[in-house]
């Protein structure tokens, strides 16, 4: 295999820690050193004036690194506005908050026809292509319209929607149409798998031969590979003198507390009204949980300039300011809201100090926040995972509390469940995820996926 070119819309600043990285993009980083190569992309800075800028060329540990910034016109209609103001609610099932508009349509594709033009130079014949996520979904027709006959493998980190939602998008012929440009399309569940084969099967008239799918005198290979977490590193960072030290901070108390525990992003997709409606119900319902359970939701902030995620932030803090106004106390405060990034040694050392991990979207790709409290657990007293079905993490861990989030009482219900579990069952439950979540870790779903665009060719 000649060298691995990732081309993702922000290449991650490896000038930071490594493990404050995230593990997806440390796994990405170490094929790169593993086969030599290129990542290629947005270095997240915004210019006035001009959109057509230089690629700016680095090298570190033997790796290059290709990035352009973006001009003002282009982060506005291809990143803020088509990408993340349509394509997003889109693909989550969102469409109330869709805002379609043919300008973005158009800065959509000008900037992937762009990132072909500036990455085609630097390309080898034999090189293996990775594309990451809907950002960059036209690219692979445009370098193929530059006349590269690389293998060129896609991987969409967020769900695929069904036909009838997926319809209601203008331009969606046009961009699935664009996947058959690909050798290899993966997907994170087989439900996402199968809503994209049933679109082209119905709308494409395509035919389905095992993994083979063909449409418009193209066959490609579309596959699921489930992303997955680096575990030791995580439980590692889980078990060190200063990750004991603020677990212990959390019981500093005559009554010991019920820590639950959710880490998101500040997005409409993560369900966190949702969540802080259902603990509250929780508290209703089972009156003896008051001052005794206690909620911590850390929501990092995120697109803070479109305006569907300043409505959430601002329902998230009357939310719980009106159930700690309610429930709380002097001596307790029901709802612990904090709306910053949290670094993952500190996230990895409150996953262990949480009876339980509360992951609950709406809808989601994968989320590794449930494989990452599943892996800081305590293997001896572990804590619950209550996990949205809705979440793509839920196809695999079945042994979590699985609900429904939309279902506020049906959440409070897995919620004292889970506050009542006995010991043996939460062993067993835990002891069964944290194989599951080792079988499928992050480094598996690297070298499945390379290995098998390395097999794969587009006919």
């Amino acid at each position: 295999m000649g060298r691995l070119v990732v081309v993702s819309n922000r290449v991650p600043d490896f000038s930071e820690e490594p493990q404050q990285s995230g593990g997806l993009a440390v796994a990405v980083l170490d094929a790169l050193r593993e086969n030599g190569g290129l990542w290629f992309g947005w270095n997240g800075a915004v210019t006035e004036g001009s959109d057509d800028v230089d690629v700016s060329i680095g090298e570190r540990d033997n790796i290059a690194f290709a990035t352009v910034a973006l001009g003002e016109q282009d982060y506005e209609n291809y990143y803020l506005g088509f990408s993340n103001s349509i394509l997003w609610p889109v693909f989550h099932n969102r469409l109330d908050l869709a805002r379609f508009s043919a300008l973005q349509v158009e800065r959509y594709h000008r900037v992937n026809a762009g990132f072909a033009k500036r990455l085609s130079p630097l390309l080898r014949d034999d090189d293996l292509i990775w594309v990451h996520d809907y950002h960059l979904i036209p690219l692979a027709a445009d370098l193929r319209g530059l006349g590269h006959r690389n293998r060129i493998g896609f991987f969409l980190h967020i769900p695929f929607p069904t036909a009838d939602v997926l319809a209601a998008m203008p331009e969606h012929e046009e961009l699935v149409r664009s996947f058959l440009s690909y050798d290899l399309v993966g997907f994170q569940t087989a439900a996402d798998l199968g809503n994209f084969q049933q679109f082209l099967v119905e709308n494409e008239g395509a035919t389905l031969l095992g993994s083979k799918l063909t449409a418009l005198d193209r066959s490609i290979v579309g596959a699921v590979f489930p992303i997955g977490i680096d575990v030791e590193a995580f439980a590692a960072m889980a078990c060190t003198p200063e990750a004991e030290e603020r677990i212990q901070r959390l019981n500093r108390r005559a009554v010991p507390l019920i820590h639950i525990i959710g880490v998101d992003r500040l997005d409409y997709t993560k369900g966190l009204p949702e969540r802080l409606r259902a603990f509250g119900r929780l508290l209703e319902l089972h009156p003896e949980n008051q001052k005794v359970a206690t909620l911590m939701q850390i929501a990092a902030p995120t697109r803070e300039d479109v305006e569907s995620y300043v409505q959430i932030r601002r329902e998230l803090e009357q939310l719980s300011g009106a159930i700690n106004g309610e429930f709380g106390d002097f001596d307790w405060t029901p709802v612990r809201y904090i709306h910053r990034s949290i670094a993952r040694d500190t996230l990895a050392a409150l996953f262990r100090g949480s009876h339980v991990g509360l992951v609950t979207p709406l809808r989601d790709g994968m989320n590794l926040v449930a494989k990452e409290y599943v892996a800081a657990q305590n293997g001896h007293d572990p804590g619950v995972l209550v996990l949205s079905r809705f979440a793509g993490a839920a196809e695999d861990l079945e042994e979590a509390l699985i609900v429904n989030p939309y279902d506020a009482d049906e959440v409070a219900q897995a919620l004292q469940q889970a506050i009542k579990m006995p010991l043996a069952e939460r062993r067993q439950r835990h002891e069964a995820l944290l194989e599951r979540v080792r079988l499928r870790d992050v480094k598996h779903w690297r070298d499945n996926f390379l290995r098998t665009l390395a097999t794969s060719r587009a006919a």
